[in-house]
């Protein structure tokens, strides 16, 4: 029987991208390849952290049972799961609509060509998270409209890579572009001023918006 490894399962409104403000079923993952220094659910990435391993047919029920359909696959990273295609394409054929929020370090080619494709929130680390080295700009070329490019910045160089980034890959053609300040790390009108000096009409900023409310260091929401 094949299991997935979740140390959170809740429903809540989605807090960023292209689906905040609407109600989601949250999955999320054990585990993750990077260690960004901003991390807010780095708990969930300790070798001792607690998680239940829910069967298919456990967590299709807890699905149909929460009423919600749209499913989001969060972490850590989910990509890194085992099976995690097989489960994304389950929740597809079952009738919900699945997001995976990503941090744009493992290749998307394998869930591109699902019958049931997720929409990808995929991050661009840069470089102030300390983990920009491990991103995977391949990736660039599988987004899509129904897709989300977030840059998670937490000061101006942030800004300046993230806006080089857009240029270079022509992101903008792809799919829209999310601006997300690190909670208390940058002053949320600072990117605004940045957006307005530069012309980026193309951008977003997006607020965290579940952090603001409820506190922001709590679970299950």
């Amino acid at each position: 029987m094949i299991t997935y490894p979740v140390v959170e399962k809740f429903v809540s409104i989605n807090g960023e991208g292209q689906k905040a403000g609407l109600l989601s079923a949250f999955l999320r993952m054990k585990g993750c390849n990077l260690s960004c220094n901003y991390c807010d659910t780095s708990w969930a990435n300790e070798a001792d952290c607690p998680y239940q391993e829910l069967s298919e047919e456990e967590i299709l029920a807890w699905l149909a049972q929460s009423g919600v359909k749209n499913v989001t696959l969060t972490g850590g990273e989910p990509l890194l799961t085992k099976q995690i295609g097989r489960l994304i394409e389950m929740i597809g054929h079952a009738g919900f609509e699945t997001e995976i929020e990503t941090n744009g370090s493992i290749s998307l080619a394998p869930y591109d060509t699902l019958s049931c494709r997720p929409a990808f929130t995929m991050d661009y680390k840069c470089p102030d998270s300390g983990m920009e080295q491990a991103m995977l700009p391949s990736n660039f070329s599988l987004l899509s409209s129904k897709d989300t490019i977030k840059f998670v910045v937490s000061s101006i160089r942030d800004l300046d890579r993230a806006r080089e980034i857009c240029e270079q890959y022509h992101l903008s053609e792809r799919c829209p572009i999310y601006l997300s300040p690190v909670f208390g790390r940058i002053n949320p009108a600072d990117i605004v001023e940045y957006m307005i000096k530069n012309h980026w009409n193309e951008a977003r900023i997006q607020l965290q918006m579940h952090k603001f409310i409820w506190p922001p260091d709590i679970r299950g929401v």
